[in-house]
């Protein structure tokens, strides 16, 4: 999936226009999937406070997508599938 997937798109206005209706902030950043496999999910997404994985099988890497999902699950973070 790329940065520009229809369902990508429409998450991300979903979460824009909850921050909007809540007076909160949220800066989202894509990280691919493939980057997730080589780096590590310590690596590429422990800056962030919360994770969301859109659908756009097949991903570039589906264990990227699993271990993001995972590394979710066990740091305890907020997670979204869509």
């Amino acid at each position: 999936m790329d940065a520009n997937h229809p369902s990508r798109i429409a998450t991300v206005a979903a979460l824009n226009h909850a921050a909007a209706s809540l007076s909160a902030m949220v800066d989202i950043s894509w990280v691919p999937t493939g980057r997730v496999e080589k780096e590590g999910a310590d690596s590429s997404l422990d800056s962030f406070d919360a994770l969301f994985c859109a659908p756009g099988s097949p991903y570039d890497s589906m264990d990227g997508a699993l271990e993001g999902i995972r590394f979710a699950r066990e740091k305890d973070r907020p997670f979204v599938a869509t």
